[in-house]
This record gives C-alpha cells, sequence and structure tokens, in this order.
C-alpha cells in the first residue's frame, strides 16, 4: 500500500461531510442519519468507497470496511527486526527476565545459561549466596541453575566462592 493511499484515507477522515457519513455507518445507522442532504450524502458515500472505506451490498445498504484501518496499520508498521536464533531461544524462555523453565535441550540450554552467566563479571569472586541471590532473579531453582552454570564451565567453584569462568563476553569500549 502506498503512502498516497494513506494519506487519501487521511483526507478522507479530515472532511466533514465524509466523515459524518463514515460516523454514521459506524454507529450502524443509515448514511442518511449523518445528516447531508442526498446528494451530498451519495458523494461522500462514493468517495468513502474509492477510499475504500466502506463498501455496499448492491442493494443500498452501506457498511464501515474496518479491515481497511488494519491494512493501512499494516503498510505503515516497520518490517520486523532480524531475530538471532538465541535471540528467539531467549525470548521463548525468559518472561520480564525471569526464566519460564530452564531449557531440557542441551542446545538451548546452553544459550540460556550463557545469557545468565553475564550477571558475573569474569575477574571477580562471588560468595556462595551472593550467587544464590543473582540466580534467584532468574528462577527459583537456583541450586539447580548454579550446578548448570559449574557443570558446563561457566562458573567455577572453590570453597564455596565462585568466579566466572566461561561463557561469551561481550566486546565493548574500555574507558581509559
Amino acid at each position: 500500500m502506498s503512502d498516497e493511499a494513506i494519506r487519501q484515507v487521511l483526507g478522507l477522515l479530515y472532511q466533514d461531510d465524509t466523515l459524518r457519513v463514515l460516523s454514521a455507518l459506524a454507529l450502524e445507522r443509515g448514511p442518511q442519519e449523518s445528516g447531508l442532504d442526498r446528494d451530498a450524502m451519495l458523494l461522500a458515500l462514493n468517495r468513502l468507497e474509492r477510499g475504500g472505506l466502506v463498501v455496499s451490498d448492491g442493494g443500498g445498504e452501506w457498511r464501515v470496511r474496518r479491515e481497511r484501518f488494519r491494512e493501512l496499520l499494516h503498510a505503515m508498521a516497520p518490517p520486523p527486526e532480524p531475530v538471532s536464533p538465541e535471540e528467539k531461544v531467549l525470548r521463548a524462555f525468559l518472561v520480564d527476565g525471569r526464566l519460564r523453565a530452564i531449557p531440557s535441550k542441551r542446545d538451548k540450554q546452553l544459550i540460556v545459561l550463557d545469557y545468565v552467566a553475564q550477571v558475573f563479571e569474569p575477574g571477580v569472586r562471588y560468595p556462595e549466596k551472593a550467587v544464590n541471590v543473582a540466580l534467584r532473579a532468574f528462577h527459583d531453582d537456583y541450586a539447580a541453575l548454579r550446578r548448570y552454570l559449574v557443570d558446563e564451565g561457566m562458573l567455577t567453584r572453590e570453597n564455596n566462592v565462585y568466579w566466572r569462568s566461561g561463557g561469551s563476553t561481550s566486546v565493548g569500549a574500555t574507558g581509559s
């Protein structure tokens, strides 16, 4: 759908006569309830029909083509951003930053665990209690998350102290 079609519909909605006829139809009244004389009403109906906003059944009954507004919305919507496979997995398992479930398939589980591991700064040592608090923000079964992170080599544990030992790292600008 072109920008011209969108401008045409907006122009029809801006004009008093077409807006009155469209309003009468939207309220499920006849176009004669628009308050316009017959010729002005027919002219407005003709313009609304050409704009795709109303349709006639051929027997004098008119109705609003509400789907036209959906068509216009779709025409104006930006194309969807491409989403990586990793992002698809995260969207499937995370809701408002919390895991709905820990994935059972290993490939998906690794993606989720890598995401969770990002809360731990490389080189920083964390007591077990701090690790539990951080993981509880993601899922109530923080012990399972902790175990998976250790088993996959994303966290290392020694004497109840943990540090990040794996997972991806983001490359960004660092301050000097």
